[in-house]
């Protein structure tokens, strides 16, 4: 299990899905944390997220540096939780969203060559209301492009929903192999 992208909405179960993943590999495992505690309902969040994981797996807070904070969890498992804070904190970083994909496509191009398990967590936001400012629009764009950029490197890639997993398939394989039903 190199690479996995597991993406999702709020609450469907993403982040107890990689904890689990983890728990069950005998490597030692890496954390690396993407959110900051803005507010207190923020603060709270991530106080249950750290309340969830095992004390003797290590933490990496790193809102930004995300190809640093992998080049330094060495031979473990890792997990990232999550890429859309990562994309928010980069916008808010005043990056171009050129220079996000760019680093979002370096990012997963190193988890897949690693050859120990990487979960990579996401929201999917794409499906919900039209935001109604132009940052929630590109927040919304961008972090799609994102996803996509990591499902095309990631070896495997899970929609949650509900607590329950579906595979994602790369549609032109769907739609080219003989074996999918017409």
């Amino acid at each position: 299990m190199p690479f996995t992208l597991v993406i999702g909405g709020a609450r469907s179960g993403k982040s107890s899905l990689a904890v689990r993943l983890a728990s069950g590999d005998a490597l030692p495992v890496t954390f690396v944390a993407t959110a900051q505690a803005g507010d207190n309902d923020m603060a709270e969040r991530i106080d249950r997220h750290r309340a969830e994981r095992p004390s003797h797996w290590s933490t990496i807070e790193e809102p930004t540096d995300l190809r640093r904070a992998i080049d330094h969890s060495g031979n473990s498992f890792v997990i990232v939780d999550c890429i859309t804070m990562w994309v928010a904190n980069l916008i808010f970083g005043d990056r171009s969203d050129d220079e996000i994909r760019e680093k979002a496509c370096d990012l997963a191009a190193r988890l897949a060559e690693r050859a120990a398990p990487a979960v990579v967590i996401s929201n999917e936001v794409g499906m919900s209301i039209h935001p109604e400012t132009e940052l929630g629009r590109r927040y919304r764009d961008l972090l799609g492009w994102v996803n996509s950029d990591f499902a095309a490197v990631a070896e495997r890639s899970l929609l949650m929903v509900a607590g329950r997993a579906t595979v994602l398939h790369d549609p032109i394989d769907l739609l080219t192999s003989k074996d999918v039903p017409a």
